[in-house]
């Protein structure tokens, strides 16, 4: 039998991803001791398996596709992308799956970590059980934060597991391209590995039962099916696995429920994410094992009643709470949640209104996410749709990005769009959508815009710089008729 150690912090975060990083460091910078527990990689799924590494597959093609549509600069490349080139990057960005750097920064910015499963014992208990069986028993005096993050879904498809199916995380870990890959989804994820593997050099087949990016502005997921129809995609809208084999040979044979075959070398299932909650000892909070966390403003795990669990000393930050399943938005509610902690323990001012300091007010309506296939989404706020659901009186104004000065400066052929959703009662946008080569970058003027609620006769006198593709903002005003 092992023996058991024990510890006391502030606060205790089980998870070591980007959310439970900078819940620790918000705790610290305020003068709290702080601890995390991570099971696997310090810097967590954005680091090795998502964010990161996935951008850097995509990287490489989107610039060769930007040298290639400008005519005196394609004249200078040759040959085909370098699959293995791209993959050695991809490597380096996700510091070849060792976490050492990570290690380093908890260390120099003072957070403990503490390596095992991390599991809820008691009121304000963790305790961590390492590979060795040796177990810690964690206190903490103010909090615990859970931020465990979330895991692909697999659905209930025969045969699927048994096939060794990709998840999200064999993409962007994968050693070798696939001759043939099946994507089952038409997500983001789904799609931008789509668009990944058949710039590689893969036959890319996606099964997008739901559409194409199906939850955006449906003009998106239009131009991204076509885009991957032009990069050899075959992309079967309304297609659903029915059952998935791999064959002696390796082969993996997708069955549609039509009853129609499909062969691949490898199958992603990108379907959506569920909580990382199944053993970290929820029980002993009266909360359901692997279950989303509901959360107030504040980060404070609540009970079905909607509030504060029984002492309010649990908090949930990032994928596990549902909010909005996004590294930069897990971040942004890490700071509020270190800052309300630390107001909290020294009996200090919370400021939880609708833009106070810790509220995570912004997962409300206010998300920015960009998808970085060929043509890129960009987008914050409300869908049209999602807008006239929310039961606002909106007005939806489109342009052509393509028409733009800018835009054809940038490309030539440049082709794209660019929406904005105008709550007319007033007189501000709530949403915004744009759809084109590299436009990425515009997207924070828009955030900005929305969270900002900046009335549109002000925004009349934000001029945007002549040429560029950021013109786009006063053509959309001038539709609008200012």
């Amino acid at each position: 039998m092992n023996g058991v150690s024990a510890r006391t912090y502030d606060v205790v975060v089980i998870g070591a991803g980007p959310v439970g990083e900078n819940v620790a460091d918000r705790v610290v910078r305020g003068g709290l001791s702080a601890a995390v527990v991570e099971r696997e990689l310090v810097g967590g799924e954005c680091s090795y398996w998502a964010c990161m590494p996935t951008k850097a597959l995509l990287r490489s093609a989107a610039a060769l596709r930007a040298v290639r549509q400008l005519p005196g600069a394609r004249e200078a490349v040759t040959g085909a992308l370098d699959a293995e080139a791209v993959l050695a990057r991809r490597d380096a960005f996700a510091s070849h799956w060792q976490d050492e750097g990570q290690v380093s920064w908890l260390d120099s910015a003072g957070i403990a970590l503490f390596r095992g499963q991390g599991r809820i014992s008691g009121e304000r208990a963790v305790e961590v059980v390492a590979q060795d069986g040796s177990v810690t028993s964690l206190t903490a005096r103010h909090a615990v934060v859970v931020a465990t993050g979330s895991s692909a879904l697999l659905p209930d498809v025969p045969g699927l597991a048994e096939a060794g199916a990709w998840t999200s995380r064999e993409a962007a870990a994968a050693a070798a391209v696939p001759e043939r890959l099946a994507v089952i989804g038409g997500g983001v994820v789904a799609s931008e590995m789509a668009t990944a593997f058949a710039a590689l050099g893969s036959r890319v087949t996606m099964l997008a039962r739901d559409g194409v990016l199906p939850s955006w502005e449906p003009f998106v997921g239009e131009r991204v099916t076509a885009s991957l129809r032009e990069a050899g995609v075959t992309v079967r809208l309304g297609a659903e696995a029915g059952a998935v084999k791999r064959a002696d040979d390796g082969t993996v044979h997708v069955t549609l429920t039509s009853g129609e075959p499909i062969e691949a070398d490898e199958v992603l299932v990108a379907i959506g994410r569920r909580p990382n909650t199944l053993d970290i000892g929820l029980e002993q909070v009266g909360l359901e094992p692997g279950g989303w966390l509901a959360v107030d403003d504040t980060l404070q795990v609540t009970g079905e009643d909607g509030q504060a669990l029984s002492g309010g000393w649990l908090y949930a930050a990032g994928d596990v709470n549902r909010r909005a399943l996004l590294t930069h938005q897990g971040k942004y509610q890490a700071r509020a949640a270190g800052d309300v902690i630390v107001a909290r323990a020294r009996s200090a001012v919370v400021e939880e209104g609708r833009w106070g300091r810790h509220a995570a007010a912004a997962d409300e309506r206010w998300v920015p996410q960009v998808v970085f296939t060929e043509p890129e989404v960009a987008s914050v706020g409300l869908t049209a749709a999602a807008a006239e659901a929310a039961g606002l009186r909106t007005r939806v104004v489109d342009y052509d990005l393509g028409a733009v000065a800018g835009s054809a400066l940038h490309a030539n052929g440049y082709q794209g769009c660019a929406r904005m959703v105008v709550d007319e009662d007033r007189k501000v946008i709530v949403g915004f959508t744009l759809v084109g080569p590299d436009v990425a970058e515009l997207l924070h003027a828009a955030t900005i815009a929305v969270v900002g609620e900046v009335p549109l006769d002000r925004l009349w006198h934000a001029v945007p710089a002549y040429p560029t593709v950021s013109e786009v903002w006063l053509r959309l005003l001038e539709t609008y008729g200012r």
